[in-house]
């Protein structure tokens, strides 16, 4: 990997501390032992081991990225991914740049997420202009879903997102998730890099697949020809021979957004949201509500939770900023009412109508429709695990079991099961003086 992290406060401490030889020895040896002899001319000074020499250069660099007071300044501080300078760059720069409203769009999303995935990727020693790959991906959006059914800001489809643990179950998609995502994307983009040595092919095996960009490799080696990714473009499809130079129009913006007559929000060099702990099931409107958040903006840091009620074990975590994570705790502590007002029920006959559930559990059919996005006109299928309000105050929380088993699965009379996508925020319980449709907040 490139370097690319400022070295010259760690140097200034090695060559205070030690000789010029032992100096360059652990530039080339970063896994030395710990050295116990002392050096002339230094005889009063413990020479200190290679893992201190690390943890104070790890030091040193965080200080050094927290002093900028914008995230936008430690992306471009720590760009190591070589240029590309082509006519594909211009087309897409002048693209970018004659949308401003797009832009400010994106990076107002973008401006959630930014800090934490800056700092995961500096922690790993990674370019940070990675950081900027979600504006070609998804623009910034956790709940774009592409034609391939690619979801999230990372755009995981579904079976690399099972390769990379997102969970993906009736009740969350993690592929959504911001923590859960990040961390697999970056694994994901660190292991190509690792196979191929180069960030640029790294990247379009990111959008073509490995396999793809290996055969492109093997490809160009039988005809003699370079493997570089300019030397393959030809080769890959539209789509990932424009991949490269958008992201590197998107740096070259960030670089420089007055040069296009654009501006960038800025972005506070400091934590946007930190994650709570979930104690119990609880409603994520009742989760907004704890928190002094709207759904929307509840949404927007847990994408995850496809259902109108959050569930899993002591490991699920809820993201909420920081200011507000002091208030869902307050007024958690004070919540005398229920915290959630769902619960599951099978069906074990296609019989089982929908009218007959929501009579049963003091509801409408539209609630029971919405909770589970099941269409109008639609049979529930025999083996479904459908959400249903509570109606004995002893129900206790979905069990993760049956969240990690549960399916939602129905047919018409001309369609065959369907997997229910999606989800409505609904209210669990309709007042019997009441014939409204309860519908998701937008």
């Amino acid at each position: 990997m490139q370097a690319r992290t400022p070295k010259s406060a760690v140097l200034a401490t090695l060559v205070a501390l030690l000789a010029p030889a032992l100096s360059q020895a652990y530039d080339h040896a970063p896994d030395l032992p710990t050295v116990t002899t002392a050096l002339s001319p230094l005889p009063k000074f413990p020479v200190p081991d290679v893992t201190s020499l690390k943890t104070k250069s790890a030091k040193l660099v965080d200080e050094e990225a927290f002093r900028e007071k914008d995230v936008w300044g430690r992306i471009r501080s720590g760009y190591a991914i070589p240029d590309v300078n082509n006519d594909l760059v211009a087309k897409h720069v002048n693209w970018y740049a004659t949308r401003p409203d797009y832009i400010a769009r994106t990076t107002a999303r973008a401006s959630l997420y930014l800090f934490h995935v800056v700092s995961e990727l500096e922690k790993r020693g990674m370019p940070t202009e990675l950081a900027l790959l979600p504006f070609i991906e998804s623009a910034f959006n956790p709940n774009a879903l592409s034609n391939a059914n690619a979801a999230g800001i990372w755009q995981f489809v579904p079976g690399t997102g099972r390769d990379f643990n997102l969970k993906q179950d009736a009740f969350k998609d993690e592929r959504r998730g911001i923590l859960a995502s990040t961390d697999a994307a970056l694994t994901y983009l660190q292991r190509l890099y690792d196979m191929f040595g180069d960030w640029q092919l790294a990247l379009a095996a990111y959008n073509w697949g490995e396999g793809s960009v290996q055969k492109a490799i093997k490809r160009n080696q039988a005809a003699g020809k370079p493997t570089d990714f300019e030397s393959l473009a030809d080769l890959m499809p539209a789509e990932t021979r424009n991949y490269v130079p958008k992201l590197q129009a998107v740096k070259n913006i960030v670089a420089n957004p007055q040069q296009y007559g654009l501006s960038l929000p800025v972005i506070d060099n400091s934590p946007y949201f930190t994650a709570v702990d979930k104690t119990s099931d609880i409603d994520l409107t009742v989760a907004a509500h704890l928190a002094e958040l709207s759904v929307d903006e509840f949404k927007a840091l847990n994408p995850q939770f496809k259902r109108p009620v959050i569930v899993g074990g002591e490991d699920t975590k809820i993201l909420l900023p920081k200011e507000n994570a002091e208030k869902f705790h307050l007024n958690l502590a004070q919540w005398t009412k229920e915290l959630s007002t769902w619960s599951t029920h099978k069906i074990t006959s296609a019989r089982e109508s929908i009218r007959s559930l929501a009579s049963r559990f003091h509801t409408s059919p539209e609630v029971i429709r919405q909770a589970n996005n099941i269409p109008q006109n639609s049979v529930l299928k025999a083996g479904s695990t459908i959400l249903v309000p509570k109606i004995s105050a002893s129900a206790g929380d979905i069990t993760p079991d049956v969240a990690d088993t549960a399916n939602v699965a129905y047919e018409t009379e001309r369609a065959s099961a369907k997997p229910a996508k999606g989800y409505k925020l609904v209210k669990a319980r309709v007042h019997h003086d009441s014939n409204k449709k309860h519908r998701k907040a937008n």
